[in-house]
This record gives structure tokens, C-alpha cells and sequence, in this order.
């Protein structure tokens, strides 16, 4: 029975995956994307820029952003993400970058305001390390959004940048002669813990600091619940073969969710990302489970959140293929 089981799950894995890796969402708007905002360019090493922005409104519709050193387009980088490091530069040079955002029907915005950055000189045969920071303390700062303040390495270490981790993910950077650092996009009544790290000119890291946490208040109207509602679960028949069909409410996070974990019989079956702009309101995806009548399911799923954490699984139904749920 266990074996039949884990069959069955890992051929929905197989075939439904694919499918959900080019979902669209329905509509267009002759709009076109606003610029991306917030935008900075910090030079990690001597070789390297670290690129930021602010990530699109809910409901913006963006599917992608495009990252350009001048003229230059030199990276595209997915929509839930926010920050890359730009490499291959020269030491000692001066750059300029702009960031434009791309929506589900192709439309792409105007370029961001350019943001310049220069990388610092090389330094020759250097392969120590700087120190490990000390003195990492963390603060809540509203709702969502944590202060993190550091005691700053000596001149002689050269530290170029400092970067900072939540859990095991690189989330910020900064200049090398920074001691604080703002976190965003945190949710209310919710538990971080954060490292930092200090990089040098030839790209050495020092060993991570301490870890600090900090629990973010919840403030007025924040629910700090992260599972899809209003979960619902049936099955119908087409083709000879039968589907799970589900349908949901996203959480509310504060920005839009567009991945999502599906689970069979409390086991992982597949990721599903909408390819466009997330529906508004209740959400549906029919999951294929193969070919024969009265076999029984479990399924829930959980929403991939802004911060890169998992919420909470939804309320789990259960169904019978070839039966009216």
C-alpha cells in the first residue's frame, strides 16, 4: 500500500510540476510597469557590485526584472527576488546600473534611476580574511522591519562590504564603512534570527558573526497567520483520467504570493509558480492523479511568503477520485 502511495505522488510530481511552471494569468493591462524604486549599487569587492531594489507592489503583475550595468543588460533575475551581485568587473572602475521591470504580458517598464557604484583597487596575493564583526545587536523596527547595528572592523582589515544573512540566506549589503543596516519586509509577529559578514577587496569572507534575534510586534490589524484560507477540495474525471481540483485565498503578507507547495497524503508532490500575475481573490489549480476510480487523497498546501519563509499549511481535505466530494 505504502509503495502505491509513493507511485502516485511522485507521477503527479512528474507531470504536474511541468505544467505549473508555465502558468499565466488570465487578463492584460496596456500599462505599462512602473520603474522599479529604491535602488542601490554597493561594490562588494574589487570586482564585484551588489545591486538592490524594492520589490513591485501587490498587484503589480511583475513577472521578471532585467539588471543593466549602462547600457548593458547583464542579468535577469525572477520575480521574488530583489538583490544580485554582479561580477566579472574591474577593479578601480567606476559603473552605473539600472533596473527595469518586465509584466506577464511582456510590457516592460521604464529603467529605474540610475544608481553608480565604484569597485575599490585590487590588492595583490591577498588571501586573509577579515576578522569576524562583533558586537551584532538587532531591534525590532515597526511591524515589519528589524535594525541591525554592528561595531565596525578597523581600517587596516579593508573591508569593502558587509553582508548580512537571515537564516542561511544572503538577504543585504552594505559599504564596508557601515554600522547599521534597516531589514524589510519582515511580517508582524514573527521570530528572525541574523548574521553578518565582512568581505575584503579580493573577495575574502570573514567567519560570520553571532547570531542575533528579534521577534517583529504585531501591530494594529496585522494577522500574523501565514496559511491559505478558505481551502477547498474536489475531484472530476476528463479524458479517461482524473484531478484534484483545488482552490484557495492567498494569505495576506503584504506583497503577492506566487508559490506555492502542494502535499498528497502528508508527502510533498509538487511546487506550483504562477508564470504571470497571481489571480485576485480565490485561486484554482487541478492537479492530475492518475487514471483510476476510488482512490483516496489527502491534500493541503502552503504559500512561499515574501521573507523566503514557508506560512502555514492550509486545513487539509481529504478526497475520492470517481466520487462526488
Amino acid at each position: 500500500m505504502q509503495d502505491r502511495a509513493l507511485s502516485r505522488i511522485f507521477r503527479v510530481a512528474a507531470l504536474s510540476s511541468v505544467a505549473a511552471l508555465g502558468l499565466t494569468a488570465c487578463g492584460s493591462d496596456d500599462a505599462p510597469p512602473a520603474a522599479p524604486s529604491g535602488v542601490t549599487a554597493q561594490a562588494g569587492t574589487a570586482t564585484s557590485v551588489h545591486v538592490m531594489w524594492r520589490q513591485a507592489p501587490e498587484s503589480s503583475g511583475i513577472t521578471a526584472y532585467e539588471v543593466y550595468r549602462g547600457k548593458t543588460k547583464v542579468k535577469d533575475v525572477p520575480a521574488d527576488q530583489s538583490m544580485v551581485d554582479i561580477t566579472g568587473l574591474d577593479p578601480s572602475t567606476p559603473y552605473t546600473f539600472t533596473v527595469r521591470a518586465k509584466d506577464g504580458d511582456g510590457t516592460y517598464s521604464p529603467h529605474s534611476a540610475a544608481r553608480s557604484a565604484t569597485t575599490p583597487a585590487a590588492v595583490p596575493e591577498d588571501k586573509k580574511a577579515p576578522s569576524r564583526p562583533a558586537g551584532l545587536t538587532a531591534k525590532s523596527d515597526g511591524p515589519r522591519g528589524a535594525l541591525l547595528t554592528w561595531t565596525g572592523l578597523p581600517g587596516d582589515e579593508g573591508v569593502t562590504s558587509y553582508d548580512i544573512y537571515q537564516g542561511g540566506s544572503k538577504i543585504h549589503s552594505v559599504a564596508g564603512g557601515a554600522t547599521s543596516a534597516r531589514i524589510t519586509w519582515l511580517r508582524p509577529g514573527t521570530h528572525y534570527s541574523f548574521t553578518l559578514a565582512a568581505r575584503d577587496a579580493a573577495d575574502n569572507t570573514s567567519p560570520v558573526s553571532r547570531s542575533v534575534e528579534v521577534t517583529t510586534p504585531k501591530g494594529p490589524g496585522d494577522d500574523p497567520d501565514t496559511a491559505p484560507t478558505a481551502f477547498r477540495a474536489e475531484t472530476h474525471a476528463a479524458g479517461g483520467a482524473y484531478y484534484v481540483d483545488l482552490s484557495w485565498v492567498a494569505p495576506e503578507t503584504g506583497a503577492e504570493v506566487t508559490t506555492y507547495e502542494i502535499y498528497l497524503d502528508g508527502t510533498f508532490a509538487t511546487t506550483l509558480i504562477w508564470g504571470g500575475e497571481p489571480p485576485k481573490g480565490r485561486a484554482t489549480y487541478s492537479v492530475f492523479v492518475g487514471k483510476k476510480a476510488g482512490d483516496a487523497y489527502r491534500v493541503k498546501l502552503r504559500a512561499k511568503l515574501p521573507d523566503g519563509k514557508w506560512g502555514r499549511f492550509s486545513e487539509e481535505r481529504s478526497v475520492v477520485t470517481g466520487k462526488a466530494s
